[in-house]
């Protein structure tokens, strides 16, 4: 049988099949989106539950005049491949590569950059009524987004305003019961109940209530249904609502099977879909540290509960639920919601640990200051995956925290400089602290074996001195400081230089810094943190308040973002990977 995939390079290829032959198209596209996965790694399960979606929009839809927004981009390798990428899909995600999630600079079928969730409503609103003023009556406007993200309250907000709206807008609901974890909420509950309820669909409607034209459930792997329906759709006026039904993983029963694991399973044999083992590292993630610490210190400590806007699995929060299953609470993806809800415990005399990824809290911003540091309650921050993170790129670093934290009243902002430091803030920061407290720390594994010591208190913003020299102090703030220790191990003139870990950047150790200021001529910080507003300009600000003139060196995140790579390769192409800092150092010999 003739491959159809082989001969099409973007939509207008695509229309030109009969569509008969789309369900073969389907097949080849899940193959071949399995076979580029199978050992380039991504984002798996997603993209193979909404094959049939993806093909049936763009064989109906003008795409990209038709302008089609993928919320999150989870889903959308079918669509890249299919929008003029297949020859390059097999550099998804690496270095130099294209992104793992649309991007608009990346091609115009990409309408809008997407990489956190329940983003596509609002934006496809505000493109549909661009199109309105413009007079640009007959386009289309499609929002794809899953059941997970439509609970957010971003989701919502958008729902209110178009369902009031005259736009050309088609929202299409692709419901498989799981975002990365499974699915939470009342909401999650009633779409349960829709699937099996033809008449609460059909009469006692949540999204009808809001004015859409709603129709569905409907089998999303279904090609003709589909087409017959989006068909249908096209001829409709103002917002509409279609609800699919698709099973995440769909055609590798692995992926199936276990849709939380292989919603990015990492290399795997694309035949058996059997994940291939790598090396057991004997090193423990950081988010494991936290995980386990939390649960040794909830047994002794009732007061102890976990927060997390649907990372259970990745902020390993797994491990309190399994063990305090009442005093561990998945909120879904509602950051906002998350931070506040910490802070309400916190009034009661709970003690929150909330955990949120760096890059997540950014959509909380108002209400850590708002809600939490105005008020000053002793919410415990914990935030995951801070740095750069790697192949997830610009959307997922989270590089911004220092410097959006840092300027908050009241709050505490600590970095651990590895896995016994992160388990003794966070013992300290449960034994009653008196403020809010953010503690950031990277994705991936330490370098300790032996991390589960006994508790140690740490004093709230004192920094430490871990090598000391005679000229020149490198001040570094939390896991980075490796880079510069094997950084040091490599220079030629060890003496010249002192190294302090400066662990807070909130409070400032002042009296080290004095200390620091007076013994040592030059003055070089390093962070993980983008340079403006962050751990380096905090250093800035005390030379010029106490009227030092010293020469002082920043280096970390430029001011630009950061596109995908391993972290090694990101490291590297700023400056700040051992040996780029090495090369730096012996410049000053």
């Amino acid at each position: 049988m003739k491959n159809l995939l082989n001969n099409i390079s973007n939509p207008e290829d695509l229309r030109k099949l009969n569509s008969e032959q789309l369900p073969q198209l389907a097949k080849e596209l899940r193959a071949f989106i399995i076979d580029i996965v199978a050992t380039k790694e991504g984002h798996l399960g997603a993209s193979l539950g909404v094959v049939e979606l993806t093909i049936a929009l763009h064989y109906l839809f003008d795409t990209p005049n038709d302008l089609l927004v993928w919320d999150v981009g989870h889903q959308a390798y079918g669509h890249k491949i299919l929008t003029g990428r297949k020859e390059i899909f097999h550099t998804n995600r690496q270095f130099g590569g294209i992104a793992g999630f649309p991007t608009r600079k990346e091609s115009e079928f990409d309408a809008f950059g997407v990489g956190h969730s329940s983003t596509s409503i609002s934006a496809t609103l505000g493109m549909a009524i661009a199109s309105n003023l413009k007079g640009e009556t007959k386009k289309h406007h499609i929002a794809v987004i899953g059941d997970a993200s439509i609970a957010s309250g971003m989701a919502f907000e958008a729902l209110n305003h178009a369902g009031v709206s005259n736009a050309n807008l088609l929202i299409i609901l692709n419901d498989n019961a799981i975002g990365i974890d499974p699915s939470v909420g009342a909401l999650k509950e009633y779409l349960t109940k829709v699937k099996t309820d033809r008449k609460l669909a059909a009469q006692n409607n949540i999204i009808k209530a809001l004015n859409f034209d709603y129709s569905g459930p409907i089998d999303g792997h279904n090609l003709p249904k589909i087409l017959l329906e989006l068909e249908r759709l096209k001829s409709v006026k103002g917002p509409k609502f279609l609800h699919i039904i698709t099973t995440k993983g769909k055609g590798l029963q692995q992926a199936e099977e276990d849709q939380v694991t292989y919603h990015a399973p990492g290399k795997f044999d694309k035949i058996s879909g059997e994940r291939i083992k790598k090396d057991v590292s004997l090193y423990t993630k950081y988010q494991d540290v936290f995980g386990k610490t939390l649960v040794e210190l909830a047994e002794k400590n009732d007061k102890i509960v976990g927060i997390t806007p649907a990372m259970l699995t990745g902020s390993s929060l797994k491990f309190m639920i399994e063990k305090f299953p009442n005093r561990t609470f998945d909120v879904g993806i509602a950051e906002q919601h998350a931070v506040t809800l910490a802070a309400g415990m916190a009034t009661q005399g709970l003690i929150p640990f909330c955990n949120i990824y760096s890059t997540f809290l950014q959509r909380a911003y108002d209400q850590v200051i708002h809600d939490v540091a105005l008020q000053n309650l002793p919410v415990i921050f914990c935030l995951d995956r801070a740095g750069l993170v790697g192949e997830d790129g610009a959307t997922h670093h989270g590089v911004f925290d220092l410097a959006y934290l840092r300027c908050i009243p009241n709050l505490i902002v600590f970095a651990p400089r590895n896995e016994i430091e992160l388990r003794n803030i966070l013992f300290t920061a449960q034994k009653g602290l008196e403020n809010p407290i953010a503690i950031r720390y990277p994705r991936g594994t330490g370098k300790l074996l032996n991390w589960q010591k006994s508790f140690e208190d740490i004093e709230i913003g004192k920094g430490i001195c871990l090598q000391k020299g005679n000229k020149i102090a490198i001040l570094t703030i939390g896991t980075i400081s490796e880079n510069i220790t094997e950084a040091l191990e490599l220079v030629s003139e060890i003496s010249i230089f002192s190294h302090y870990d400066m662990r807070f950047v909130k409070p400032l150790d002042k009296d080290l810094l004095e200390e620091i200021f007076a013994n040592h001529s030059s003055i070089i910080t390093v962070e993980d943190g983008t340079i403006k507003g962050g751990f380096g300009s905090s250093i800035l600000e005390f030379a010029s308040e106490n009227n030092y003139l010293h020469k002082i060196k920043m280096l970390g995140i430029p001011d630009y973002f950061i596109e995908h790579g391993t972290v090694t390769q990101l490291q590297h192409t700023i400056g700040i990977d051992p040996k780029s800092l090495t090369n730096l150092l012996n410049s000053y010999s």
